[in-house]
């Protein structure tokens, strides 16, 4: 047997308007919807302040960075794999990669940490509604990164002095830590430093 066709006569395409290439997204997004994603966002996430509406709708601008980063987006363009084929039927909500571009750049260090509050809490209702760490309540491994990394402008926001005398750093959203038991993969979980003085040692 062989192949009919020379090698570049030979294209795909995946532009049937009736087709789903992510139908996986469905019950992941169900569960972020019960675990209050999108109202954790609404409580939390405040972009004031801007001029080009960057901070409406912050809650459906997130989910769908969320859904993306779930279907494999790992740029701002990738985002619009949430709007292909039928997603829009399924997906209601479902914002254009610029919109989420323009969303994600009117970010400032505190609205970071207003992100570093949602995915505090919602850690620990995705924790209620899934086994994601069975045998904790036995023994559990966590492990905790510092990481410090040097900055040279004084307007990076951010940054401080601290363990590094004279030297200014960025570090207090690097403080990093995953959590695993005997029967499950690591779990990314956020700690953010308080002070520059943290001794993870």
């Amino acid at each position: 047997m062989q192949v009919s066709h020379t090698p570049a006569a030979v294209s795909a395409a995946f532009d049937d308007p009736n087709l789903v290439a992510h139908a996986g997204l469905v019950p992941v997004m169900r569960l972020a919807e019960r675990c209050g994603l999108s109202g954790l966002v609404t409580q939390k996430v405040k972009l004031s302040g801007t001029t080009n509406g960057a901070g409406a709708s912050a809650d459906a601008k997130v989910s769908s960075i969320v859904a993306g980063m779930a279907a494999g987006a790992d740029s701002i363009d990738d985002l619009h794999v949430l709007r292909h084929g039928a997603m829009p039927a399924v997906f209601t909500g479902i914002r254009a990669p610029s919109t989420l571009g323009t969303f994600l750049r009117s970010f400032t260090h505190g609205h970071t940490l207003q992100l570093h509050a949602v995915h505090r809490r919602f850690l620990a209702a995705l924790a209620a509604h899934a086994p994601l760490l069975p045998g904790s309540g036995e023994k559990a491994f966590i492990d905790v990164d510092s990481t410090h990394k040097r900055v040279y402008g004084r307007t990076k926001q951010g940054a401080e002095y601290g363990r590094f005398k004279g030297i200014r750093t960025l570090h207090a959203d690097e403080q990093r830590g995953r959590t695993r038991t005997d029967w499950t993969r690591p779990v990314r979980t956020g700690r953010q430093a308080r002070k520059p003085l943290l001794d993870t040692g």
